[in-house]
């Protein structure tokens, strides 16, 4: 059904296995390990720590995780929560003593315990017939024998090159010969390779203690960071059930707060009232219908959410008929709703990785650093970037996103699995920091309000309402941006590409799997 007028890829089928990710060196990894006998677990933990490695800007073993996992695609569905926690020290009052009102971007204050892999042991002891020691094998390889860097990391590269000179250790171990990357340079990192052979032969605890942890603190300790040899080894991966709603005859999961999966619910709750199929994919009411209940959603999640292992989260009562239908009684076709502008602190980076095993295990996967290249801190001697999802606190005691010892901060990454009557359809995801929820709203209602399949779905032009702005792809068609600015919105054109999509839907009865993955990263799906 190309009916849109975007020649994009085809779509990718298989009967065995389909992995999609953001570059084809880890989707080809994670094909390797399922073919080996692997889970798609193993399949997708194999890919991420590769990627690790060579999308450096995006994800490593310095940031988060957070999984959806349904095995056999059937029954339950278990979420895993692998983000790390702000320092024992880090209390409000330390900071607003200091005259510091928010969580500087580069600084070791920033860096929260990394989680990836305590997430990662934690889900292949789980759902994984492979370990550790196995699984980083390509990642290991890819780090001490060089990489090719491929386009669009040159183009993140580029842009972060002012952030990277000014960053701790970021000089020598990110800007080989003092300039950015470009397309087809070959890189090594062998400090990471060691710490990565460490982790393979002594699991996880060689990352949270000993001397990989020791390098870590003292590294944020020498340049005012608050943490501790303590802290590190204190942390663990909150195993949980997730949350959903259903869309069109769909139901919809995400992982819990402190992870913001509930925003792209309260979207799809507010969608629900209204039937997208009277309008075109491509028209001024859909994408201004979209930017509304993005809106209302964004401002729910920066009222509401927090860690609710120290704040209260009503999850129950936002995701309720009525919390909704507050809104949609005030949405008009022809203006904008009256709303405070909110102004999250966070719009991060990020790999989303989607696999479907020959046994139909289902593993939605993602991991991130948050910003581009992270805090822009390399730890000493072992290579580790590490994350700044600590900015993603507020210093403003009393509110529920307010940064104190041992918390989580709110999340920008969201990992998405719809089911139908139970069982799995699509495992699927849209990286890109804030623009996560929107962009799983938009790929969702493209096929399930739209017939798209899912590489159209990927492909179609995007917008994010984002700070009192309508961020617009190049690809909108001028006469929407026109449409959109008389009825109220300020418009922009978008620099680089908004966030960067995969996806994967199983149909039961072909037993057929068909992959999607997005045009604006330089990945691909792959199946067998």
């Amino acid at each position: 059904m190309r009916n849109f007028h975007f020649a994009g890829r085809s779509t990718v089928h298989a009967q065995n296995a389909m992995v999609a990710t953001s570059h084809p060196d880890a989707a080809l990894v994670a094909i390797d390990v399922m073919r080996a006998g692997g889970t798609a677990a193993d399949a997708a933990v194999a890919a991420c720590a590769l990627l690790g490695v060579i999308e450096p800007q995006s994800t490593g073993i310095g940031g988060d995780c957070f999984a959806l996992i349904q095995p056999r695609g059937e029954g339950k569905i278990v979420a895993y929560n692998g983000s790390g926690r702000a320092p024992m020290a880090a209390t409000a009052e330390w900071y607003l003593e200091r005259k510091i009102h928010s969580v500087p971007l580069t600084s070791a204050h920033a860096v929260s315990i990394p989680g990836a892999i305590d997430a990662w042991d934690t889900i292949l002891r789980d759902h994984g017939k492979m370990g550790l020691d196995t699984l980083l094998q390509p990642a290991i390889k890819a780090a001490e024998e060089g990489y090719v860097v491929a386009p669009r990391i040159a183009f993140d590269w580029k842009n972060q090159f002012e952030k990277l000179k000014n960053g701790t250790n970021t000089e020598r171990y990110l800007l080989p010969h003092g300039k950015p990357a470009v397309a087809g340079d070959v890189i090594h990192q062998p400090e990471l390779g060691k710490t990565l052979r460490a982790i393979a032969k002594n699991g996880r605890d060689a990352f949270y203690s000993g001397e990989i942890a020791a390098d870590m603190v003292e590294t944020l300790r020498g340049i005012g960071g608050l943490h501790t040899l303590e802290d590190f080894a204190a942390h663990s991966t909150e195993t949980t059930s997730p949350i959903g709603t259903m869309y069109k005859g769909h139901d919809v999961w995400q992982c819990p707060p402190n992870g913001p999966g509930i925003t792209m619910l309260v979207m799809l709750n507010i969608l629900s009232r209204f039937d997208l199929t009277k309008f075109k994919p491509l028209s001024i009411e859909r994408f201004h219908l979209e930017a509304e209940a993005a809106r209302i959603a964004y401002m729910m999640r920066e009222q509401y959410i927090g860690d609710p292992q120290q704040v209260h989260v009503d999850v129950a009562g936002i995701l309720a008929k009525e919390f909704a239908e507050e809104h949609i009684k005030n949405i008009k076709m022809d203006r904008l709703l009256d709303l405070p502008n909110v102004a999250p602190p966070m719009n991060p980076s990020t790999v989303y990785i989607t696999v479907v095993d020959k046994d139909r295990n289902v593993c939605s996967f993602i991991n991130s650093i948050a910003h581009s290249f992270g805090s822009a801190i390399v730890s000493n001697k072992t290579g580790i970037l590490l994350q700044n999802r600590a900015g993603g606190f507020r210093i403003q005691p009393g509110h529920p996103n307010c940064i104190a010892p041992g918390k989580r901060p709110l999340h920008t990454i969201i990992p998405s699995l719809a089911t139908k009557n139970g069982r799995a359809v699509m495992p699927f995801g849209v990286m890109g920091g804030q623009y996560q929820p929107v962009g799983q709203t938009h790929v969702l209602t493209n096929i399930l309000d739209y017939g798209c399949d899912v590489q159209e779905a990927i492909d179609m032009p995007r917008g994010l309402h984002y700070e009192g702005v309508y961020q617009l792809e190049d690809s909108v068609p001028a006469e929407i941006v026109e449409g959109l600015k008389k009825i109220g919105h300020k418009t922009t054109s978008v620099v680089g590409p908004l966030g960067g999509g995969q996806a994967i839907w199983i149909d039961w009865e072909k037993g057929t799997l068909t992959g999607g993955s997005d045009p604006r990263k330089d990945g691909c799906a792959l199946g067998y």
